[in-house]
């Protein structure tokens, strides 16, 4: 039991380390979150949770004109796969953009560098009104995780910039994408390039609407205010 309610917030999947923590937390007033349904969905057996969405500074993102490159930008890790965009991209017969810390070198050395050169290059790892600008210039971001993303903030901030996605289905990121933000498709290079040439034209301001309103940090405040107003006896 604790001693005073409190909200927990799941940003990752259930672990061993983890269940036992949550599964001690059984006081009635104890409320939890998950920043997907997806998240909520793999947490159920473990504990009950209703879902708000990761926010992010939309002003920090700002919408951009696009432009005709594609963009991928995160981590440089296997787990991320920039590599599946470099096929993906080349797939598409398109220019790519990547971007990101080489958080593991010995995977940038072996899988990313030997294939910079000609329509793929490496922007480096950039500041965010550097990375929101390129962001911004770029006609798609390309998304292609590898293991299930509880949410996918990627996904969420090239949606801010006005910039389409084309997402593999791993996690929560589909509900992410779902009402215009882009295309969610099999773990497939070229279903993905594909969805490329079919989300290329996607306008962009509703791209922006969308994410505006349903990930901006304005609405994750007031959906966590309502958990609390709930808590404390004043819900509506």
């Amino acid at each position: 039991s604790i001693g005073t309610p409190m909200v927990t917030t799941l940003h990752t999947p259930p672990t061993p380390w983890l269940e036992p923590t949550i599964r001690h937390l059984s006081d009635p007033r104890a409320r939890f979150v998950a920043v997907s349904r997806r998240t909520a969905t793999v947490w159920r057996e473990v504990v009950r949770s209703s879902t708000i969405y990761n926010g992010v500074d939309t002003e920090r993102w700002p919408a951009g004109p696009g432009g005709n490159a594609l963009v991928w930008f995160g981590r440089m890790v296997p787990e991320k796969a920039p590599h599946r965009a470099i096929e993906i991209a080349r797939a598409a017969g398109r220019e790519l953009v990547l971007a990101g810390p080489r958080s593991d070198r010995r995977y940038f050395d072996e899988h990313v560098r030997p294939h910079l050169g000609g329509s793929v290059s490496y922007a480096g790892h950039l500041s965010t009104y550097e990375l929101s600008g390129l962001v911004g210039r770029s006609v798609v971001c390309l998304v292609t995780s590898q293991w299930d993303e509880p949410f996918g903030l990627v996904v969420a901030e090239a949606m801010s910039c006005g910039t389409p996605v084309v997402v593999f289905d791993r996690g929560g990121m589909a509900e992410i994408v779902r009402e215009g933000g882009g295309e969610v498709v099999a773990d497939d290079d070229r279903a993905a390039a594909a969805a490329v040439d079919r989300v290329v034209g996607t306008d962009r301001a509703t791209v922006r609407e969308i994410a505006v309103r349903r990930f901006s940090i304005d609405r994750m405040v007031r959906d966590y205010v309502d958990v609390y107003t709930a808590m404390s006896g004043g819900g509506r």
